[in-house]
Order: structure tokens, then sequence, then C-alpha cells
């Protein structure tokens, strides 16, 4: 709690020095508004391009085993990328990431319509926020320096009634480096009015580079002995479900390939991989709670995480049709997203836990990537 609100702090307070972070234009936005990309460096060729177009990730670069430089993370090299995609790429997406079964939610006796702006099985929900959700809005944006290190802290006010959600909400997240090849992710949120908030980031991932095929080989670990099963149209059931003996087993290393394509019906669902995991914690602060492996550049990341939820989702609707910054198409489960956040649809489940913030309350939440190589 302390380091979050630090953070906040640092960043609130402009720098008397030159900014550590470069800033570059990137492109308009159709009503006139300029879009700005922000370089955070570190050391060993670290570095990460973020835009204030939805807050979004656009680049994440880091050393392989043989030391050569890659980008990581999916994105695009221009404005237009982000305004035609519906795919949330990079973005924060909010207010309430993930699904929202029926796109409605009762609160303190009254019923909220939300856009329903996603149906799988055929079955209406709200996905991340809605038609115009946190990552088709522009944040302000202040460069900064945390613990040293390059920063830009994104600020974002959802006024009361935007995309159906009651009371005004006001956003941040601070992104940070680290000094051990780390991302650092810090969400913080008020409200004048009881409302929903959950808070994550949509970067798709390939650790063989962008554009740089199958991420099946890929060895995943989530630290979740428990999932949450989904209906036909994504929404959990309630129940949370053990892992073991299923193709959700990923408690020791496993291809993301080996059983995406088993005779299961919550694979089926999904085309592949779009669940919860139930996090094993030990406590309320940042623990490890995934890692990935890629084989042959030797690229390891860790994500760690004070949520109790994590959504791996094996890009299963990627289809070609969105060309990346190395100039290929992102095609079929060639990237993979793992999302820090609440479980979905936990305004509706009171078994889940509790998305409701209130006046006089502050949301906090905060996630690190950590790149490293073996």
């Amino acid at each position: 709690m302390r380091l979050r609100f630090l953070v906040a702090l640092l960043c609130a307070i402009p720098s008397l020095f030159a900014s550590p972070v470069e800033t570059t234009p990137f492109g308009e936005l159709p009503d006139g508004r300029a879009v700005t990309r922000y370089t955070l460096s570190g050391a060993r060729g670290f570095a990460v391009d973020l835009i204030d177009y939805g807050a979004s990730i656009v680049s994440i670069r880091t050393l392989d085993r043989a030391g050569k430089i890659g980008d990581v993370a999916l994105g695009f090299s221009d404005l237009h990328g982000y305004l035609e995609s519906p795919a949330f790429f990079g973005s924060v997406v909010g207010r309430v990431a993930n699904r929202i079964a029926g796109a409605r939610f009762t609160l303190d006796g009254k019923t909220y319509a939300l856009a329903a702006n996603n149906s799988p099985g055929d079955l209406p929900c709200s996905l991340h926020g809605g038609n115009v959700g946190f990552d088709k809005v522009l944040w302000r944006a202040t460069p900064c320096e945390v613990g040293g290190q390059p920063a830009v802290r994104f600020e974002y006010l959802s006024r009361d009634g935007e995309e159906g959600f009651p009371g005004n909400l006001a956003v941040s997240v601070t992104y940070s480096l680290t000094s051990d090849n780390g991302l650092r992710l810090d969400y913080a949120a008020t409200t004048d009015a009881p409302t929903p908030v959950a808070l994550s980031n949509h970067a798709y991932f390939n650790l063989r580079g962008e554009g740089g095929g199958t991420i099946l080989d890929h060895e995943l670990t989530v630290h979740a002995s428990r999932y949450t099963p989904v209906d036909k149209g994504l929404i959990p059931t309630g129940e949370l479900a053990p892992v073991a003996g299923t193709p959700f087993d990923f408690r020791s290393a496993r291809r993301i390939g080996e059983r995406i394509d088993a005779p299961d019906a919550q694979l089926g669902f999904g085309g592949g991989y779009d669940h919860n995991f139930v996090i094993d914690r030990r406590g309320s602060g940042l623990e490890l709670v995934a890692s990935v492996h890629e084989p042959t550049t030797g690229r390891v990341m860790e994500i760690l995480s004070t949520e109790p939820g994590l959504q791996f989702y094996s890009g299963n609707f990627l289809d070609g049709k969105r060309v990346g910054k190395a100039g290929r198409p992102y095609a079929y489960r060639e990237a993979f997203v793992l999302e820090t956040q609440h479980f979905p649809n936990s305004v509706n489940e009171p078994r889940f836990p509790n998305t409701i913030l209130r006046p006089g309350e502050r949301y906090e939440s905060s996630t690190i990537l950590r790149f490293s190589t073996r």
C-alpha cells in the first residue's frame, strides 16, 4: 500500500529536470487531438513504448539467449492500426475487464444496462468496458521517474453514465521500469458513487518476437489449483473447479499446445483457452502468479500480481487480418494474453471476489512483467 502510494506521489510531482522519457508523435485522432508515444529505456537494451490512446503498450524490447533484442509485444506501427482493431492490443481495459453476463448488473437495488458488445455462443454480454471502453479513450500522460527508473502516469476521468456505469470514476495507471528488466503497472481509482471496477491490461505476447509464428510451443506455468469453468457464452458458472486431471493444469510447466485441442467441453466453448484461473495466493501483496518460457530464444516472462485471478487467452480469434510492426499478419494462435484480474462477471456472482468500489475507498492493483533468459 505504501509503495503504491509513493508511486502515485512521485509521478504527481512534476520533475525539475529533463524528462527520463522520450516522447514522439504517434498520429492524430479523427477529432484532431494528438496521440503521443512514450519510450521508457532501461539497461541492456530493455525498452517499452507506450501511447496515451488506450494507455496502451505498443512494444516491449528485450534480449534473447543469444543477446539479440526482439519485440515480444504485439502492436502496430501507427495509430491507424489501433483505431481499426477491435482486439484491445496492449490497452488498459475497463471500467470492468472481461465479461459481464447479459450486459447488466444490479447494485444497491438498481439495475444498470450496459452495451452488449460481445456475444459468444449467441449470448450477449458486455466485454472490457463496452463499445467505448478505456482502450478507446485518450488518457492524460505525465512522464516521470519512480525509484530512479523512467515512468509514465496515465489518468482518465470516466464520467457518470459512461457506457452505462454509475459514478464519476477517476482512474490512473502508472507504468514504470524496474531495475531487473521488468515493467510495473500500478492501477488506482476513486469514485463518487458505488460502481464496479476491475482493471487490467490486454497485451498480446509472443516471446519468439511479435509476428514470429505460433505460441503453441511456449511453456506455461500458472500457480493455480482451480479455475472458473464457463458456459457457452464464456461466462463463469460460479464454480471453482480443480485443474487436476484437466487440460487446465499448468501447475508445472507445459506446452500451451500440448492439450489445447483435447476433446474437452470447456476448450470447445472458447475455441481453446479463454479462461480465468484462481491464483493460489498466500497474502495480499505482489506474488508470482505465472511464467512463460520460449525454448528457441530462451526468453522467460514472469508475472507478479496482487490480483486473485489470471485470464489465459491463447489467441483463438486472431485471423491474420491485422498486420503488426514487423510487417507480418497476426494469425491464429500466434499470441497469448495473460490478464491479471478479478474474476469475470464478479458483479453478478456473489461467490466471487468483490469488485464494487464505494465513495471514500481507493481501488489499487499492481502487476509486474519481468523478463529474463535461460
